[in-house]
């Protein structure tokens, strides 16, 4: 549940700067220049993040499969451009009558094994964790 419109929460999803603020939570960080975003069924979008203290580099790219503002927003994303393995991740979100939003989020594909899909939960959690603080 986040305490926001959900005209809100769909931005912080789909604009450059709000999506580089809270995409890798606080360990990460993501330089707004490096984040593209066609935000329409067929657009791309990628990103580079800094991971950790060590800064590792990260290159994060996807395309919009469906976008239904302010919604839906279904998308690929994978962690190794070019190497054609995908994730789907689909975001709904769900108005509540007291200016909230219910944010419902899966992550799907079958590219990673058990142990990694509970580091992506996890890795996700801490994001939306800044997302939240944003809002």
């Amino acid at each position: 549940m986040l305490d926001a419109p959900r005209e809100s929460v769909w931005r912080e999803w789909t604009t450059p700067e709000a999506f580089a603020d809270w995409y890798g939570g606080e360990g990460g960080r993501v330089p707004v220049e490096s984040v593209t975003m066609e935000v329409r069924a067929g657009g791309a979008w990628s990103l580079t993040m800094y991971a950790g203290p060590q800064e590792r580099e990260i290159n994060w790219e996807g395309t919009y499969l469906e976008v239904s503002e302010p919604e839906r927003l279904v998308f690929t994303v994978t962690d190794e451009p070019g190497g054609g393995e995908y994730e789907v991740v689909t975001v709904v979100l769900v108005e509540l009558d007291d200016g909230r939003t219910e944010m419902r989020m899966t992550q799907s594909g079958g590219h990673l094994g058990p142990e990694e899909y509970e580091r992506a939960k996890q890795g996700w959690g801490g994001f939306f964790d800044r997302m939240e603080a944003r809002l």
